[in-house]
């Protein structure tokens, strides 16, 4: 009789922003034998720290947290090189006998990750030029209008404001001569060999998930987030489409400093952006099938005892 070899295993802990989750990695971190690898998107760039929640130089050092200060403000970083980069990383950590215990709230990355990708074209330079040419000339929400008459469902989904996501659904369409809805719609053929082990923090009392946004991008205010900002644009060539100046909060202080918005303003609008980005991560987090996510009430005094009790359960009942 022949026996397979169990997969190893590969802990998920998922969650909005402001639930949590980078105290919770570092406490299973203390208990178990796991390496983090960070599933944020913001998180990438070098020099964004304090608009990103990055964990401090001293943290880094003592719990090596992988997939942060990847790239430059000016660079790109996709699904793609996430999924590719992330499945090395795992693959490494598993030869060191630990787990892989992954964290953040960039969705996209998970699914990517765990599904794959659809066989989309790379991104052409020459082609995104003459967007942004025509863009400069028509604006973007005629280029949207250009996307509704070329792919109806994708323009549907985006806004007409959001010029990252047009441009690339325009790119798509005219490289491959189809809309990008029915590529997307094509099975992926997918490789994920590990045994996940999902945790979501999701707050039983979304008001007071509201109170620590808004105590958070107040902290980050104080914390000099307008002089990070500052010192990024003068050091980058970079501008309000420039995907690392659309994260949440930077984009905001961007436009303080370009004196579009004042104080007030910059506070009121980085919170709601915030609110907005969690509620969006909560979408996502409600539409995983319930069996495959273990949900946690991130508000709870003792979130850290539940996880650990959970994770110790998981992992002995599928290892014996």
């Amino acid at each position: 009789m022949q026996y397979s070899t169990p997969l190893p295993f590969a802990i998920f802990l998922m969650g909005p922003t402001a639930s949590g989750k980078s105290q919770i990695a570092l406490d299973i971190a203390d208990n178990f034998p796991v390496e983090i690898i960070s599933v944020d998107s913001a998180q990438v760039y070098r020099h964004l720290d304090i608009g990103t929640a990055k964990p401090e130089p001293a943290t880094l050092i003592r719990v090596p947290h992988h997939l942060i200060n990847l790239i430059d403000p000016d660079q790109h970083y996709s699904a793609a090189q996430f999924r590719s980069d992330a499945l090395n990383i795992m693959h490494e950590i598993t030869l060191r006998n630990k787990i892989p215990l992954l964290v953040g709230g960039t969705m996209l990355y998970y699914r990517a990750l765990q599904d794959g990708l659809s066989i989309l074209p790379s991104a052409d330079k020459n082609l995104r030029l003459m967007l942004e040419n025509m863009a400069k000339e028509l604006g973007w929400p005629a280029m949207h209008q250009k996307l509704e008459e070329l792919d109806q469902e994708t323009a549907a989904r985006i806004k007409p404001t959001d010029s990252q996501r047009i441009q690339r659904a325009l790119e798509v369409c005219y490289l491959t001569q189809q809309p990008m809805s029915e590529i997307l719609k094509i099975p992926r053929q997918t490789n994920f060999p590990y045994r996940k082990i999902s945790i979501a923090l999701i707050p039983s009392d979304r008001s007071q998930l509201h109170l620590r946004i808004a105590e958070r991008f107040e902290a980050m205010l104080s914390h000099g987030l307008i002089d990070e900002v500052q010192s990024i644009r003068k050091r980058f060539s970079l501008s309000l489409e420039s995907p690392s100046m659309r994260c949440v909060g930077y984009r905001q202080t961007c436009l303080y400093l370009d004196n579009k918005i004042n104080s007030t303003e910059l506070h009121d609008m980085g919170v709601a952006a915030t609110r907005q980005l969690a509620k969006r991560q909560l979408t996502w987090l409600r539409s995983m099938k319930t069996d495959e996510v273990k949900e946690f009430d991130c508000l709870t005094s003792d979130l850290t005892a539940q996880v650990q009790h959970f994770l110790h359960a998981t992992i002995e009942k599928c290892t014996f």
